[in-house]
């Protein structure tokens, strides 16, 4: 592993998902000892550089903190960027890094809508870099052996899919007024932050979805408005202002094998705390899968049709990433390792020249997805993908 080259690594955004990328990469080695690269963290850029940065910083082994992405950008001890600020600097960051050579990470939703997004994966294709989406979810070892029963055709031909994406992060009425909830910013509300790992995840497992018909509510219309700094479930103390986009998306799915699904998925959900999983019913037989129960996986292999069980099947080293994390089924894996395994797969991306994991294409896929949404609500009507 000594002779690994070095993967010099800047970020931008310090925040919450910025130290996450962080950390995936000091752990990568941990779990994969004989990854292509060894990554050096060189650089972060903040806008707010104080003491909670700079500690952030230097805990995480960054090597200078920045307020200015772009000098971060234009330096030329950097391979790869990840880019983990707000939603409203994505495409310019995103298009910067790739003009510049350097491989991107980027979260999702990489762009505030699909145009915004096609310009980050034209600018990657031109520059002939490899990228990374952060739909972290397909990267459990249960999602993984999920998608392997449904492609095996264990559970037979697929019927209906349920996906549910529920969170409370916003349903108390005083939560700050953060950029999140403005559209200039986020490009939308519930349906950029989880409807589009909801999209992900579903084409993931089952295959594309082929036409859509949608609805939304905004139930909380009004919030406070948020101190600088404030995080999106902070609550606000300033004058209250107008909710600018949704808390709330549902849709009926067509997949492109005939089958049906439900999606549906909530910012302000009382009594769900992240909340995300599916369920797949075939014609033989069911598999689901929720994020609470990582490791875990619910199967019916259907010996008759009727009266048929769930039971509960735990996830072995065979599938997936989990050898690299866990020796044995039932030890748990955390929402962090699956960034570690992101991190990973673009490493691999990196090292064979070639995709690897959900990339840039992926996240335009579900941008695209989202805009569908978006058109289906407004027009009242079915829109075809």
């Amino acid at each position: 592993m000594s002779d690994a080259p070095d993967l010099r690594i800047g970020v931008v955004g310090l925040g919450w998902m910025g130290q996450v990328h962080a950390r995936a990469w000091s752990r990568l080695l941990q779990h994969y000892p004989d990854s292509a690269r060894r990554p050096v963290l060189v650089a972060v850029a903040d806008t707010v550089i104080d003491d909670r940065t700079r500690r952030a910083a230097a805990s995480l082994g960054f090597g200078e903190l920045v307020a200015d992405w772009r000098e971060l950008v234009a330096r030329d001890d950097l391979d790869l960027v990840c880019v983990t600020g707000p939603n409203f600097i994505h495409r310019e960051v995103g298009v910067a890094v790739a003009q510049s050579g350097k491989h991107l990470w980027i979260e999702k939703p990489a762009g505030r809508n699909a145009a915004e997004t096609a310009e980050i994966a034209a600018a990657v294709d031109a520059a002939g870099v490899q990228s990374a989406a952060g739909f972290n979810y397909r990267n459990a070892p249960g999602v993984e052996r999920a998608r392997e029963i449904v492609a095996s055709g264990r559970i037979g031909r697929i019927e209906h899919t349920t996906v549910r994406f529920l969170s409370d992060y916003a349903a108390h009425p005083d939560g700050a007024l953060s950029w999140r909830f403005d559209d200039e910013f986020s490009g939308s509300g519930v349906l950029g932050d989880l409807v589009s790992h909801a999209v992900d995840l579903a084409e993931h497992v089952v295959g594309p979805i082929a036409e859509l018909v949608a609805d939304q509510a905004t139930f909380i219309a009004e919030r406070p408005e948020a101190t600088p700094g404030a995080l999106h479930y902070e609550r606000g103390s300033g004058a209250r202002g107008p909710v600018g986009n949704e808390d709330y998306v549902t849709a009926l799915l067509r997949f492109a094998d005939g089958s049906r699904g439900m999606l549906e998925s909530s910012r302000v959900a009382v009594a769900e705390q992240n909340t995300y999983g599916f369920e797949i019913h075939g014609t033989t037989g069911a598999v689901a899968w929720d994020f609470r129960r990582l490791n875990e996986l619910r199967t019916a292999f259907a010996e008759d049709y009727q009266n048929a069980s769930w039971t509960t099947e735990y996830v072995t080293p065979a599938s997936g990433e989990m050898r690299a994390f866990q020796p044995g089924a039932g030890n748990a894996m955390g929402f962090d390792d699956l960034k570690v395994i992101e991190a990973h797969r673009l490493v691999e991306s990196i090292a064979q020249a070639k995709p690897i994991g959900a990339t840039i294409h992926d996240a335009l896929r579900a941008a695209r997805t989202l805009d569908a949404v978006r058109a289906s609500v407004a027009g009242r009507s079915w829109v075809n993908l």
